[in-house]
């Protein structure tokens, strides 16, 4: 499996530029998969249900199974928070897993960055990450993309992964 990371602060339009690239390449035929980093304390969740229940009695693991998907929850309680490696040999085999969010994992990298007059993009100080998406064109070395050209990003993360 190829693995490419989109970065970003909160509200700067990573989670919809994550959609709309799955979209686009789920179009070309491939499989694609995602890794949504959350804060500690997410929980997909809710009181009440039996899986909750389950949670709350101790259950190391819960799976919630249908006809049109399943999820597996693990409560990781004192147990240090998986690696991406530990992540990735959960996936099902896919073409290209998309891991949004921070990471301090060393993978390649885009950024997604909003010219609100706050920050500066990560791009400006992080070698490492290979392209900037942002609704300006801001003074970075690497190349800069508009928020809304899928095709272009799309074709620059497959072409970095060798798809």
């Amino acid at each position: 499996m190829k693995v490419f990371g989109i970065t970003g602060q909160p509200g700067s339009g990573r989670i919809e530029l994550v959609a709309r690239l799955v979209q686009a390449m789920a179009a070309r035929g491939l499989r694609v998969s995602t890794i949504q980093h959350m804060p500690p304390a997410f929980d997909v969740d809710r009181p009440r249900r039996d899986s909750h229940r389950h949670r709350q009695a101790g259950a190391s693991q819960v799976m919630l199974a249908s006809r049109n998907r399943m999820a597996l929850m693990s409560e990781l309680r004192t147990a240090p928070q998986a690696s991406l490696d530990d992540l990735l040999q959960r996936m099902r085999p896919c073409d290209l897993v998309i891991v949004c969010g921070d990471t301090e994992e060393d993978l390649p990298l885009i950024e997604v960055w909003r010219d609100d007059g706050g920050d500066i993009p990560m791009a400006s100080e992080d070698a490492g990450i290979l392209a900037l998406v942002s609704d300006s064109v801001p003074d970075v070395v690497q190349p800069v993309f508009g928020t809304e050209d899928t095709t272009a990003i799309t074709d620059f993360i497959l072409r970095e992964v060798g798809l």
